[in-house]
């Protein structure tokens, strides 16, 4: 698997059988430049601008936007399960999806709009997550302490960061990546792209931070 971050949520994860993966794609009130990225299947966490920006897909992907087990062939499969976007169980921003996706030998998990620490069921519909790209910004979802106890619980590999303060949301009430990279004891690494195989996966950085690629 190649992970790639346009910007915020939006990630493009190519898989060695050339099937392409976007997660969480945004409109341009989201701050981030809007690129053309295409994409086999579009993930789409929830209804919110900032995730659920199909149009901006080039082609006709396939759009996952329920619940459900997906299994796209050639031994790729993808979990979606429900979670709320805040802590009062939805009443405040409703509903976000979870999203397992296991291929290559792997499970790389993307958790939208997460707004509350997961439980033991969803844990365990999840897996174990070798990656995961989880927000840290608080405020709207999870914030840096919630993110760490996440990805203790998913027994995460490696961690994407997402959903941060950048200079391009400056004025959102979310929190700066440091605020999520200050918790541990390991420095982040900073990369342009993560490429992970099973065989390899004890050898890449914990806490891999991907360069947005619409901001170069």
């Amino acid at each position: 698997m190649i992970f790639s971050c346009i910007g915020h949520a939006k990630f493009l994860i190519e898989l060695e059988n050339g099937l392409r993966i976007v997660t969480d794609p945004y409109d341009a009130t989201c701050g981030y430049p809007v690129t053309p990225v295409p994409a086999d299947v579009v993930l789409v966490s929830h209804g919110h601008h900032d995730h659920s920006a199909v149009d901006t897909i080039p082609g006709t992907p396939r759009v996952i936007d329920a619940a459900g087990e997906y299994d796209l062939g050639d031994g790729v499969t993808i979990t979606a399960i429900e979670a709320f976007h805040d802590d009062a169980e939805g009443t405040k921003r409703g509903k976000t999806l979870l999203f397992a996706i296991r291929a290559e030998g792997l499970n790389a998990i993307h958790l939208g709009d997460l707004g509350h620490i997961p439980n033991a069921a969803q844990i365990d519909a999840l897996g174990p997550a070798d990656v995961l790209m989880i927000p840290v910004g608080g405020f709207f979802t999870i914030d840096a302490a919630q993110a760490k106890e996440t990805a203790g619980l998913l027994g995460t590999r490696i961690i994407l960061p997402m959903h941060y303060k950048t200079r391009v949301n400056a004025d959102w009430p979310i929190a700066p990546l440091e605020a999520f990279t200050q918790l541990y004891d390991i420095p982040a690494e900073e990369v342009n792209l993560l490429r992970v195989a099973k065989g390899d996966i004890m050898c890449q950085p914990k806490i891999a931070v991907l360069l947005p690629q619409s901001l170069k």
